[in-house]
């Protein structure tokens, strides 16, 4: 099945990257990498952090990452057939539709509940009410360029990087959202948990994936890719040398 166009789906931390790099040499299978928020940052909004972001600029970077997206898979589809994707589209949608009810700094509202809709700010209403028009694109989009999805569950702790969202609540709401927007455009959805080396034998056992090495030698080699990633901070990269392209 080496046509397929796999999304290796899930939120913060829950090792899409990891299983993504993997499971392309596990099966020869061409992998796409969208750039991280972190590394399109200081071309977009120089000088922030995430959780410095207004709502405007929020969309500005989940146009950027989504068009970045967009161009990768298309590419991959015309020379390849398929693709492995390290998530979709959709998750710079449901990012934004989260903080619209645990704010742009999801850190900052661990352990207090969401906001309710009756309660938003006319400022947050207004990105809430443009975040979900992004979104009737991104799910058009996902929902003609993925065959099928598999979904990591969370089963690790969030990553305490500097960068991403220390928020259970926050993820769990963007979790959950996910899953049930794969379900409504009627996807192929899979949902995978275990150790590194389990998740890659059920996923080619799932699809009839080929395979050209083996599960160790595959593990091995995303390692190096991995940590070949520049996961820099997104106010340690100078904006004349931060990629504005897909990988």
């Amino acid at each position: 099945m080496q046509n397929i166009r796999l999304s290796i789906s899930g939120t913060y931390s829950a090792g899409k990257t990891s299983t993504a790099l993997a499971l392309s040499h596990l099966t020869g299978i061409p992998k796409t990498l969208a750039l991280t928020i972190r590394e399109i940052m200081p071309a977009a909004v120089p000088g922030k952090a995430l959780s410095e972001v207004t709502p405007a600029e929020y969309l500005q970077l989940a146009m950027r990452r989504h068009t970045g997206r967009a161009a990768a898979e298309a590419a991959l589809s015309a020379t390849s057939g398929g693709f492995i994707s390290d998530g979709s589209s959709l998750q710079e949608w449901i990012y934004g539709a989260a903080r619209v009810h645990y704010g742009m700094d999801p850190s900052a509202t661990t352990g207090l509940d969401p906001v309710e809709e009756s309660d938003l700010s006319d400022e947050m209403r207004f990105f809430g009410a443009v975040v979900e028009q992004f979104g009737v694109a991104m799910r058009q989009h996902v929902a003609v360029s993925f065959d099928a999805f598999v979904h990591l569950e969370n089963e690790r702790a969030i990553a305490a990087d500097g960068h991403r969202p220390m928020n259970e609540g926050f993820r769990r709401f963007c979790d959950d959202m996910l899953i049930a927007t794969v379900q409504d455009l009627g996807i192929v959805t899979h949902r995978v948990s275990g150790t590194m080396q389990s998740r890659l034998e059920q996923i080619v056992s799932l699809f009839g994936l080929p395979t050209v090495m083996s599960v160790d030698e595959a593990i091995a080699a995303a390692g190096i890719d991995y940590s070949a990633i520049d996961k820099r901070l997104e106010t340690e990269r100078s904006r004349a040398t931060a990629p504005v392209l897909t990988r």
